[in-house]
Parts: structure tokens; C-alpha cells; sequence
């Protein structure tokens, strides 16, 4: 699998990857392309883990930033 676009938006990633789930399941898709579906639904699921694991990020710091000492 390669590496996840960074500059696809966490928004894109996930309708591109709700639309690939659809198709999926609808169950009319040839083997040979659900297999692609498939790779493509695994990188989009990837990129929108890191745009979470970011936006977590963030929060953890701010909360620590204002945390009293």
C-alpha cells in the first residue's frame, strides 16, 4: 500500500471513502475492480486516520498547554 495523500482534507477522504463503501456493498461491482475499490478505501481510510490522529493531537497539547501547574 502506499503512502496516504497529505493534502486530500479529512472531508474529501471520507466521502471518496463512503462512496467506495456503497459500491462495495451493492454487490454489482466486477472482482477485479472491487479489489481496487478495496486499495483505494484502505489509503482513504488511512488519511482520514491521520487528519483524527492530528486533530487529537492538538486537543492533548491545548489541554496541557492550559492545564495550572
Amino acid at each position: 500500500m502506499s503512502s496516504p495523500e497529505p493534502q486530500i482534507g479529512y472531508e474529501q477522504a471520507r466521502q471518496q471513502l463512503q462512496e467506495i463503501v456503497t459500491k462495495l456493498e451493492s454487490g454489482g461491482v466486477p472482482l477485479a475492480e472491487s479489489m481496487q475499490l478495496w486499495e483505494r478505501g484502505e489509503q482513504l481510510a488511512a488519511i482520514c486516520q491521520q487528519w483524527l490522529d492530528g486533530a487529537k493531537a492538538k486537543v492533548e497539547d491545548a489541554r496541557r498547554a492550559n492545564q495550572p501547574n
